[in-house]
């Protein structure tokens, strides 16, 4: 790992860390400054930061740049709950902390490095850094995630997610209850106009997307509802329900409004700060098998965290 340190003179005009360092690193683009500084190898004054960040004068700045990740990822000994497997697919059900593929700051323990171990057919399909991968679930998220095994098996599972016709009911436990009990939302989904990390409905340049939900259970000031994608953007669910106002429980991007320090019960404050995640469940998938050409579909309860909630505030209202 090669380190850098850097103290930005006080005689300087302000500037961003990244265009910054982009100067001073010569030979580093300023993508790649802000991914090291994204993921946690850049320090100012000891301190991580966000690419954003405003040098004004006398800030001592270190850098670490660490090794370049293999060309292609490694497989890993990961357990996987495997729901369903044969000779074209697998089905798993994804537990929340594993991010699906490799990627910047997330070289191994992904998805990925587990299925190239547990499947000794999948290099190349889908790419280099994302084998068998046909669809994903956030880091977060827990729930049921096909791959694919061969091309073909790829090719044709790609085309109905493409299609819109595979079928995904999800799980969330979220602030509020809504006045109906069905609804749908139907918009754009892009890049957030200042926040880069969060995707957002205001985006200028989006995709369109529609999610239709339905309470299920209401607990006074939560609800847990069920959520069907008639399309798969990205941070989808997170999105819809904090724009119109009801957020997910835990979750560490999109921003809840200090609802969860407005909670009364203290107990449940504390249940939902130690979950550490957004409180969403990928609870179904359903679609046309590529070999047999028969509908199968795939089912998992929430794992214990939400059980946990759930089991709480079910109790409350008794």
């Amino acid at each position: 790992m090669n380190h850098f340190s850097f103290t930005f003179s006080p005689e300087d005009q302000p500037i961003r860390i990244d265009l910054f360092l982009s100067h001073a690193m010569e030979g580093e683009s300023r993508a790649t400054v802000q991914r090291l500084i994204e993921t946690g190898f850049v320090l100012v004054d000891g301190t991580q930061v966000r690419t954003s960040l405003k040098l004004k004068g006398g800030e001592q700045i270190e850098v670490d740049i660490p090794p370049p990740a293999p060309a292609q990822p490694l497989a890993e000994a990961i357990p996987l709950e495997v729901l369903y497997e044969d000779r074209d697919l697998i089905v798993i059900n994804k537990a929340a902390g594993m991010v699906v593929h490799p990627g910047a700051g997330n070289t191994s323990g992904t998805l990925v490095n587990a299925l190239l171990a547990h499947c000794s057919d999948l290099a190349g399909i889908g790419g280099e850094l994302r084998p068998g991968i046909v669809h994903r679930l956030d880091k977060g998220t827990s729930g049921v995630l096909v791959a694919a095994k061969h091309d073909r098996a790829h090719q044709a599972l790609s085309e109905q997610f493409s299609d819109h016709t595979v079928k995904r009911i999800y799980q969330a436990l979220i602030y509020g209850s809504p006045p109906e009990d069905t609804g749908k939302i139907e918009g754009v989904i892009g890049r957030h106009p200042t926040e880069r990390l969060r995707l957002s409905g205001l985006a200028k340049n989006g995709k369109h997307a529609v999610t239709r939900w339905k309470v299920k259970e209401r607990y006074g000031r939560i609800s847990l509802v069920e959520l069907r994608l008639e399309t798969g953007r990205t941070h989808q669910i997170r999105v819809h329900m904090t724009e119109t106002g009801f957020p997910l429980l835990g979750d560490p991007l999109y921003p809840d409004g200090g609802r969860c320090n407005n909670l009364p019960d203290t107990k449940l404050r504390g249940m939902i700060n130690r979950l550490g995640r957004q409180a969403l469940h990928a609870r179904c998938l359903g679609f046309i098998h590529p070999s047999t050409g028969q509908y199968v579909e795939f089912t998992t309860e929430p794992p214990e965290d939400l059980q946990e909630l759930l089991t709480y505030l079910r109790g409350k209202t008794e």
